[in-house]
């Protein structure tokens, strides 16, 4: 898949508890985007963040909690996003969801060759 020069990135941000049906936010979020033939998706785990409510997660020993923040990023082309952005407005319960156009500098991929 070879992306364009201009494409969007989704920042979709999350807490580690935040569910769809017993399973996982972050885990249905990527499994539609690789449903739905997007770039790719990663997931990052913050260390310390807050959210609408204002109540502080924290990887500290003091503050352990096991309900981290979470950022999950996409980048495609702007209608595979706006169709992704459709299945995240009909299924999330919490969270923020976040647009903007990037430049692609490099893309590259091996199409399974082995190296």
């Amino acid at each position: 898949m070879t992306l364009p020069e201009k494409a969007i990135r989704l920042k979709i941000f999350t807490g580690e508890e935040n569910r769809i049906k017993h399973r996982p936010l972050y885990e249905v979020i990527v499994e539609e985007a690789r449903n739905q033939g997007l770039a790719g998706a990663s997931v990052y785990r913050g260390v310390m963040g807050y959210g609408a409510n204002s109540q502080v997660r924290t990887t500290s020993i003091l503050r352990l909690s096991e309900d981290l923040p979470l950022i999950i990023e996409i980048i495609d082309r702007p209608e595979k996003i706006e169709k992704f952005t459709e299945f995240l407005n009909e299924n999330m319960t919490e969270g923020l969801v976040t647009a903007e156009e990037v430049n692609i500098v490099v893309h590259k991929h091996n199409k399974g060759e082995k190296q």
